[in-house]
């Protein structure tokens, strides 16, 4: 056993009790701190299979629509592919979106002109000219699950059958996962809080969590956040196959292969695309006469530390990160309206996603409203929570819900109210709404947006 002096020798120091006079002037101190400013969304972006213009409402009105955009995939051959189906984007133009020219385009993956293109919409939406905000106040944090996994294969091959010299000086600025928010920074000229943000599944929601803390801890007056993806590629495909995650039954009907919270779902369907959302300082927001589409007022991460791909299997992680999150917004389970779910049609993250609801909400589970959208997009990976944090400021701003499409056998161990096959419209505006989402690792993510309420 290590003696006192033994562990102060190896740099663990006792702790140390300050007088209580210290202790209450410290609490005193904590206590008179102002609240931090709020946070308010002004524009919302969503580039998926149902919205190549990148229109967060094209993309909220189809799905109320209860289309769905999964379908054959024609990227690649995929005759010797288990899985021949995912959520595409068709008809995408990376300059008539406005992002770069083609010449540029070329140099970089495709994850990142879905980065450069929602980014510009976001920004549009919100009716917000990049030049006017101050650069050292505006931050970008667009986050990647896999990064450039298109220019990884492609560069593979050209090694193999063409050697050294034919690999392009771009590649690794187009692989490495902070390359999308950075050039996003460069575009826009924004000098603010910028870096990679890498969390599997839950990259977008960890990127909008960390963005309202940047403006929260005065860092930025305006922050673009979210993810991007570009994972439909003959490599990312077959990992997942392998890994048993993926929906091989389907080929033959894509549009019914993803059935979140069914009991005969089978695994997920892969899409592809970006959500970025703007967030501002209220005060910033007030002074240029933007419309705000609701407050982000709360954020929370945790991690199961169970398995590498399982949840845990008492939804115990993503629990405690519903009830921080919503503590951290100052709401009840009482006040929760909506639930944009991460539901990604496999058998476990269904199951363990419905127990945590029950244990975070209490009696007031079956009484809120709950839609998983991969039914219509697929899973955009590290691009959901972007997305999916769109169409939770889309039910806030309409109180219209898009439905969980496939959703014809509810699974008896996923019973709550998951709103089946066809949107619906809400009594009563809802106080809040929630956008959740897990990642490969136990990762947790949780946002809670309200209603905004002027001070």
């Amino acid at each position: 056993m290590l003696s006192c002096a033994s562990l102060v020798s190896v740099g663990y120091a006792p702790a140390i009790t300050p007088p209580a006079s210290s202790r209450r002037h410290a609490t005193a101190k904590l206590s008179d701190a102002a609240p931090p400013p709020k946070v308010v969304v002004t524009g919302i972006s969503a580039l998926t299979s149902l919205s190549s213009d990148c229109s967060a409402h094209t993309f909220f009105d189809n799905l109320i629509a209860g289309k769905c955009g999964i379908g054959p995939l024609t990227r690649f051959d995929t005759t010797n592919h288990a899985v021949k189906i995912g959520a595409q984007i068709h008809d995408f133009d990376v300059e008539a979106n406005g992002a770069w020219t083609a010449k540029e385009a070329k140099r970089y993956d495709r994850h990142i002109h879905y980065a450069m293109a929602a980014s510009k919409a976001a920004l549009d939406d919100a009716a917000l000219d990049a030049a006017t905000v101050d650069p050292k106040r505006f931050g970008v944090l667009v986050g990647t699950g896999a990064g450039g996994m298109e220019a990884v294969e492609t560069a593979t091959k050209t090694l193999y059958e063409k050697g050294e010299k034919r690999i392009t000086p771009f590649l690794l600025p187009s692989i490495i996962l902070n390359t999308a928010t950075s050039m996003v920074a460069m575009k826009l000229g924004a000098m603010g809080p910028n870096y990679g943000i890498v969390s599997a599944c839950a990259t977008a929601t960890h990127a909008l969590g960390e963005a309202l803390q940047k403006i929260q801890q005065g860092e930025a007056d305006v922050m673009l956040a979210g993810g991007c993806e570009a994972t439909l590629t003959p490599l990312t495909i077959s990992g997942f196959t392998s890994m048993r995650a993926m929906c091989t039954t389907s080929n033959d009907s894509p549009q019914t292969a993803s059935r979140p919270f069914d009991a005969s779902r089978a695994g997920f369907v892969m899409g592809e695309g970006a959500g970025v959302l703007v967030l501002e300082s209220e005060a910033h927001a007030i002074a240029r006469g933007a419309t705000i589409y609701c407050e982000l007022g709360g954020y929370a991460a945790t991690c199961d530390a169970h398995h590498i791909t399982s949840p845990h299997p008492e939804g115990e992680g993503m629990r405690d990160c519903l009830t921080k999150a919503m503590a951290a917004a100052g709401v009840g389970p009482e006040h929760i309206g909506y639930v944009n779910a991460h539901g990604t049609s496999t058998p476990l993250n269904d199951k363990f996603e419905t127990m945590a609801y029950k244990r975070a909400f209490g009696a007031h589970a079956p009484h809120i409203k709950i839609s998983s959208t991969k039914g219509a997009t697929g899973h955009l990976l590290g691009a959901a929570g972007g997305v999916e944090a769109a169409v939770a400021c889309k039910v806030l701003q309409t109180g219209s819900v898009p439905p969980t499409l496939n959703l014809h056998d509810p699974d008896p161990e996923c019973d709550l109210d998951y709103v089946p096959n066809v949107a619906q419209t809400l009594d009563a505006p809802p106080v809040a709404a929630i956008s959740d989402n897990l990642g490969f690792g136990g990762h947790n993510a949780v946002l809670v947006f309200k209603q905004y309420a002027p001070a």
